[in-house]
């Protein structure tokens, strides 16, 4: 263990030129920049809350459907992105790993990190929105360092375990797509879980990532992680399950990783 932690403390520079790097490359050629990651969730969100909020006349439960909508959007498109990102990372950097030896893991791993940091940064959209709204959470806000802890190991685990399989299965890509498409669907962004019933209620709570999204939209709602008790499971079991899945996800992401990662020289 010593010697993965002191290797990674060597490399702690250029996992940090790694991040900066990215976050260039994602706007370069822009002239919104930084700002479109501030107003692209928030005109998404705003298309959403017309179309199913106005439209469909929505019933506002224990906040206005526009930033319910917002927490969903920005929280999976943090977790998509990521592991996208992630997934193509050790391809789209083939030219510097077949030159100079530079742990491999720190290309996905920078790819998540430099997508979680703009994450954050568009949390302030959230927060603008809330005070605009009349939203205003109690001290239990503080506890919202749990789900969005619980979505970066997520994001991390998800992300090498893709990043591993893409280098020798490019069609995965595309597979990818699908999920999380289906992901999407099963995570309430747009819609209220109060209204499913039977097997699809179960499909969306057996969702990892519909979890993190409540256990936020709970504390922004000024409930307890602890006590809150919502669609017929607690908050704490959520935070729990979700939790646990990214703790086991992350293993399995590092440990394909560590065994395949000396072959990818030969697929790249």
């Amino acid at each position: 263990m010593k010697k993965y932690i002191n290797g990674f403390l060597r490399y702690r520079y250029l996992l940090k030129e790694l991040v900066v790097k990215g976050i260039k490359l994602k706007y370069r050629r822009s002239y919104l920049g930084l700002i479109w990651t501030l107003l692209e969730p928030l005109l998404t969100s705003m298309v959403l809350d017309l179309v199913f909020g106005t439209f469909f006349h929505r019933k506002e439960y224990e906040m206005p459907f526009i930033i319910y909508i917002l927490i969903g959007r920005l929280i999976y498109s943090c977790f998509s992105g990521s592991t996208k990102i992630a997934m193509r990372s050790i391809r789209a950097n083939q030219a510097m790993i077949k030159k100079v030896y530079v742990p491999k893991y720190l290309y996905p791993l920078s790819s998540v990190i430099y997508n979680y940091i703009l994450f954050l940064l568009s949390l302030l959209v959230l927060v603008i929105l809330m005070l605009v709204k009349g939203v205003y959470p109690t001290w239990t806000i503080i506890e919202i360092v749990i789900p969005l802890t619980t979505l970066f190991i997520m994001s991390i685990g998800v992300g090498l375990l893709l990043g591993t399989v893409c280098v020798f299965f490019r069609d995965l890509e595309y597979l990818w797509d699908v999920v999380l498409m289906l992901i999407m669907y099963c995570s309430g962004i747009f819609y209220y879980v109060h209204d499913m019933k039977g097997g699809i209620l179960t499909a969306i709570k057996l969702n990892p990532l519909y979890c993190v999204i409540n256990n936020v939209r709970c504390l922004v709602a000024g409930e307890n992680l602890f006590t809150y008790v919502d669609y017929g499971a607690s908050q704490l079991q959520m935070m729990g399950y979700s939790f646990g899945f990214s703790v086991v996800i992350l293993l399995i992401g590092v440990l394909m990783f560590k065994k395949y990662q000396d072959k990818f020289i030969l697929h790249i």
